[in-house]
C-alpha cells in the first residue's frame, strides 16, 4: 500500500485519480486549499486523509508532502494565469523533492511537448521540464480533450437550443478522454512505478469528429443535434488561449494512439465517448442550466 498525496483532489482529475486509488486500496492523501468543502467531505467518506495545502504557501507542501511515497501533480492557469501555473507546478515539483517523494505522476496535456503555441501546453512542458530536472522518478501522462466538458459550459448551452456548438470543423478528428480514465490511469501509473518511471504518454480513450460527437450527444440525450461550427474569432474575443488551442486541434490535429493504448494498457476501461455520453444524467444537467439562466 502506498501513501500517495494527490494535488486537486477536489478537482475532476484529481478526484478520479484519489478514487481509482483509494479503490485499489492505497492511503490517498488529498491535498486542497478548502478542506471544509463538499468535495473534500465526500473524500474523507471514501477513507482520504484531508490535508490544507496551498501551492504558494511552501510550509503547508512541505508538511502535507511529509511521509509521502507518491505525489500526483496537477496544475492550472484556469482561475490563475501561466506564469502563476508554472510557478506554482515548480514550487510543488520542489517541495516534492525536498520531501523525497520517490515518484511524481504529473498530468500535462496532449502534445505539450510539441512546441504547439498554446499557452496553457506550453506552462504544463516548462513544468514537465523542471520535472524531468528534479531527481525524482516521473511520469508525465498526458490526457487528450476532456469529454467531461461536453456536459457544462458554453456547450450545455448550446444543447440546450439543440446545437453543438464547436470551434472545429465537423470532419477533423479528436481526441478524448474521460476524468474517470485519466484516473484510473494515473493510479495504474502510480501503482507500477518501475514499468512507468521516465516515461511521457499521451493518452485517449476515443476519437470522434465534431458531427459524430454531434450525432452521439442527439442519441444520448434523445432530442435533435445539430454541430454548427464557432468561429475562432468569437474564442479569440473570450479567450485567445483556447483560441490557440482550437487553431492546433483544426490545423494539426490532436492524434493519440487509441489502439495501442488499448492493447498496452487493458486494465483501463478506455471509455467510448458513447459509452460515457449515454451515463450522463441529461435531463438533470439541462435542466439546471435552464433553471440557472432565469437568475
Amino acid at each position: 500500500m502506498l501513501t500517495v498525496a494527490v494535488t486537486g483532489a477536489t478537482g475532476a482529475q484529481g478526484g478520479a485519480t484519489a478514487r481509482a486509488l483509494l479503490a485499489a486500496g492505497h492511503h490517498v492523501r488529498a491535498l486542497t486549499r478548502h478542506p471544509g468543502s463538499p468535495a473534500a467531505g465526500t473524500l474523507r467518506e471514501l477513507g482520504a486523509e484531508v490535508r490544507h495545502a496551498d501551492f504558494d504557501d511552501r510550509a503547508s507542501l512541505d508538511d502535507a508532502l511529509a511521509g509521502a511515497d507518491s505525489l500526483f501533480a496537477v496544475t492550472t492557469p484556469f482561475g490563475t494565469d501561466i506564469a502563476t501555473e508554472v510557478r506554482q507546478g515548480k514550487a510543488l515539483v520542489d517541495a516534492a523533492a525536498a520531501a523525497r517523494v520517490g515518484h511524481i505522476v504529473f498530468t500535462s496535456a496532449a502534445h505539450a511537448d510539441r512546441d504547439t503555441g498554446v499557452p496553457h501546453y506550453e506552462s504544463k512542458h516548462l513544468i514537465e521540464r523542471h520535472l524531468a530536472g528534479s531527481g525524482v522518478p516521473w511520469t508525465v501522462i498526458a490526457p487528450a480533450a476532456f469529454m467531461d466538458n461536453y456536459a457544462g459550459g458554453w456547450t450545455l448551452d448550446g444543447l440546450r437550443t439543440g446545437t453543438f456548438a464547436w470551434p472545429m470543423p465537423a470532419d477533423q478528428p479528436l481526441t478524448l478522454i474521460p476524468a474517470a480514465d485519466i484516473g484510473a490511469f494515473a493510479a495504474l501509473a502510480l501503482h507500477h512505478r518501475d514499468r512507468f518511471a521516465g516515461r511521457r504518454i499521451d493518452i485517449a480513450s476515443d476519437e470522434r469528429t465534431p458531427g459524430e460527437i454531434a450525432r452521439i450527444l442527439a442519441s444520448a440525450i434523445g432530442r435533435p443535434i445539430a454541430h454548427q461550427e464557432v468561429p475562432l474569432a468569437y474564442v479569440r474575443s473570450r479567450s485567445a488561449d483556447l483560441a490557440a488551442m482550437f487553431g492546433y486541434f483544426t490545423a494539426v490535429g490532436l492524434d493519440v494512439d487509441v489502439a495501442a493504448l488499448r492493447r498496452d494498457h487493458p486494465e483501463i476501461a478506455w471509455t467510448s465517448f458513447a459509452d460515457w455520453a449515454t451515463a450522463q444524467d441529461w435531463s438533470a444537467l439541462l435542466t439546471a442550466t435552464t433553471a440557472n439562466a432565469h437568475h
